[in-house]
């Protein structure tokens, strides 16, 4: 059974931080962060290999968010930093079905309910 859970999300100001949570996650598996605004698709944010030694991260957020992971508590994190607007949007946690990592929505077999982040200037 995989039912992973996503938490942090909120209205924040241009600037500020948040840090969202994505619990029971499993250590076996590549996890990666999505997120989708009102009337558009499914964008790729980050991801993070089984071990957590290697991440990846889409043009727009590079440098500004980090994924990191706590395999101990089945947990992934997103830091995101330095907010912007067009941050805006519900933000998923996703289970991939490779090991060392895959920034290809088709990799994701399982997904969270998501989380809204609302960013305003």
């Amino acid at each position: 059974q995989v039912q992973l859970v996503e938490s942090g999300g909120g209205s924040v100001q241009a600037g500020g931080s948040l840090r969202l949570s994505c619990a029971r996650t499993s250590s076996s598996y590549t996890m990666g962060w999505f997120r989708q605004a009102p009337g558009k698709g499914r964008e790729f944010v980050a991801s993070i290999s089984a071990s957590g030694s290697s991440t990846a991260y889409a043009d727009s957020v590079k440098g500004r968010f980090t994924i990191s992971r706590d395999n101990a508590k089945n947990t992934v994190y997103l830091q995101m930093n330095s907010l912007k607007p067009e941050d805006t949007a519900a933000y998923y946690c996703a289970v991939g079905r490779t090991y060392y990592g895959t920034d290809r929505l088709g990799d994701y077999i399982y997904w969270g309910q998501g989380t809204q982040v609302t960013v305003s200037s």
